[in-house]
């Protein structure tokens, strides 16, 4: 069975092994296992911490195939950016010009840098290895993360954005950072990319404060705005059917877009239910992995565990579910669940 569980340190090499398939552009997951420990490190003790409002906790979940016991994906949420550590970004604006003389109106789209210090909640760290890109396990590992947030809602800020990766190539090259970028750090993207995880002041020494004509940029660059990486596009789409909508904000190192949703207006948040298991079945529920309906949780903070499977509401406000998913979400019957439609009933 796969299932989404919090990472524990002894993921940390698998976590590395993942890193280093990623490729470039995910700042959160670098292939550095300094870096990667202390992002372990840092989410274990945010499931363990009593908190009464969101501070900048970040959770980080594994996928794991239980039956190979092998770690297949990554993800997290961070409850809030900004504070000590500002969220940078790029806000896209339209400014007016007009010539009476030369009888010119026309707008011209501005980049202009915000900092912010008391900033959304954020998911990313989405990662799925190529294998298991099938039976709906891409799906599965973005939404799993929303019963978290609508189990434990006030843990995080009321609304949620995701930072796209934008275009970059293989060689690690983005077209708006050799645009931009690289004339005020003097470094490759790769490493301010990398830098980012350990200390942002060199943003705030180096970063050009005043906005940015669009239309002065190389067309290559103008181009990337606000674009994502094609292997990302996957997971844009979830994230369009969830709520999300373009936040006109872009990163300030790639242009890739900022996507946001109000956190209790995200679809798997609004339409989860908490309910009481009141039967286990002695078999799975109808239907191969492809087909499972339903996304379930336990209720549990640190003992956190979701799977996709077929949840039979009862008319009593209950539901059942099947042995096996029970025993993977380690509850038995009288304990809570909560549940949600893997897609919205619009949706095709």
């Amino acid at each position: 069975m796969i299932i989404l569980r919090p990472i524990q340190m002894t993921d940390l090499d698998v976590l590395l092994d993942i890193a280093g398939k990623i490729g470039y552009g995910m700042t959160t997951l670098p292939p550095d296992r300094a870096v990667l420990q202390r992002r372990i490190e840092e989410s274990m003790l945010s499931f363990e911490l009593k908190v009464q409002k969101p501070r900048g906790e970040t959770y980080l979940f594994v996928l794991e195939d239980t039956a190979v016991r092998r770690v297949a994906g990554v993800c997290g949420i961070t409850s809030k950016v900004g504070g000590f550590d500002p969220f940078y970004s790029y806000r896209l604006r339209s400014e007016p010009c007009v010539s009476k003389a030369l009888n010119v109106n026309k707008t011209i789209p501005i980049l202009e840098l915000t900092v912010n210090y008391d900033g959304p909640a954020i998911v990313g760290s989405l990662f799925l290895l190529p294998e298991y890109r099938k039976d709906g396990n891409g799906r599965f590992l973005s939404l799993a993360r929303y019963l978290f947030i609508a189990q434990f809602a006030s843990r995080f800020e009321t609304h949620v954005i995701a930072e796209m990766r934008g275009v970059i190539d293989r060689d690690g090259r983005s077209p708006f950072w050799d645009a931009v970028g690289r004339w005020f750090f003097e470094i490759d993207f790769p490493k301010a990319d990398y830098m980012t995880m350990a200390d942002k002041q060199f943003i705030a020494d180096l970063m050009p404060k005043y906005p940015l004509y669009i239309p002065l940029l190389e067309p290559a660059a103008q181009e990337v705005i606000g674009k994502v990486h094609p292997d990302t596009l996957p997971a844009l789409k979830i994230l369009q059917d969830e709520g999300f909508v373009f936040q006109n904000l872009v990163d300030i190192f790639e242009a890739g877009a900022v996507y946001g949703c109000p956190r209790d207006q995200i679809r798997a948040v609004r339409e989860s239910r908490e309910a009481v298991v009141n039967k286990l079945l002695d078999h799975s529920q109808p239907g191969s992995a492809e087909q499972a309906t339903h996304l379930v949780s336990n209720t549990h903070l640190a003992g956190f565990r979701a799977c996709k499977t077929n949840v039979v509401p009862t008319a009593d406000g209950q539901v059942s579910i099947d042995a096996a998913t029970a025993a993977a979400l380690e509850i038995k019957t009288g304990d809570h669940v909560r549940y949600v439609m893997m897609r919205a009933k619009t949706s095709k």
